[in-house]
């Protein structure tokens, strides 16, 4: 999982096999030390509403199951999910490139 943080608003990007984890139950962590000062941790959860609950250096964000979903039956697609949390744009979008390159060399070949 990437995430990116910038002003008032965060984006995660999983690739194929996270977000298959994801449409299955699992969680997805990431952490970034930012040196000795201190760590940054995310959690990635399916849930029944878009949240984040955690504190300025552990978070877990919770994005809706049936918009999951939904999203799975739109790929491969450039366009992701979207949602506003207390203020945070909170983006999530899926990695497809190496899908979408396996898929035209195998019909080339």
């Amino acid at each position: 999982m990437r995430i990116q943080l910038q002003e008032q608003s965060l984006r995660l990007r999983v690739d194929e096999d996270e977000f298959k984890a994801l449409l299955e139950g699992s969680v997805l962590d990431a952490a970034t030390a930012v040196g000795r000062a201190f760590r940054l941790a995310f959690r990635l959860a399916p849930g029944d509403v878009a949240a984040i609950d955690g504190t300025a250096t552990a978070c877990t964000i919770t994005l809706p199951r049936q918009d999951i979903a939904a999203l799975a039956s739109r790929l491969p697609s450039r366009d992701g999910l979207s949602f506003d949390i207390d203020g945070l744009a909170v983006l999530f979008d899926v990695d497809v490139r190496d899908s979408v390159r396996r898929r035209r060399q195998r019909d080339r070949g």
